[in-house]
């Protein structure tokens, strides 16, 4: 059975066109748990280099004292990546396929940050 989490993810990324998994990580990109129509191992390791963007990108603006970025688009030749964070250095991953309605993928990762964090207390 899957957990609450996964349940969230799994939600996000099937009303999301063309999205191919959502992933929720810890700080350091560790997967908490996710959905993904992709090879497992694959995953785990595109969450994982995100996970260190994130870092470094929370660690910059931190520096700059404007507080750590709420999402961050990546968008590549086949791929968008959209990352949000949830809260204490967790984030939420999707990932789409192109052409991709990021607008749309950002709107169903935001709803489901939200059902993460209820989740989490």
């Amino acid at each position: 059975m899957n957990s609450p989490f996964a349940a969230i993810l799994k939600e996000a990324v099937l009303s999301s066109p063309n999205a191919i998994g959502g992933a929720f990580a810890d700080a350091d990109g560790e997967m908490v748990d996710s959905f993904a129509t992709i090879d497992p191992t694959d995953w785990a390791i595109l969450t994982a280099h995100y996970g260190v963007v994130m870092a470094h990108i929370n660690r910059l603006f931190d520096t700059w004292h404007y507080g750590g970025p709420e999402f961050f688009i990546a968008q590549h030749g086949k791929l968008d990546i959209v990352v949000h964070s949830v809260e204490h250095g967790y984030f939420a991953l999707m990932a789409l396929t192109k052409p991709a309605n990021l607008a749309h993928a950002l709107v169903r990762i935001r709803t489901a940050c939200g059902a993460l964090r209820k989740e989490m207390q």
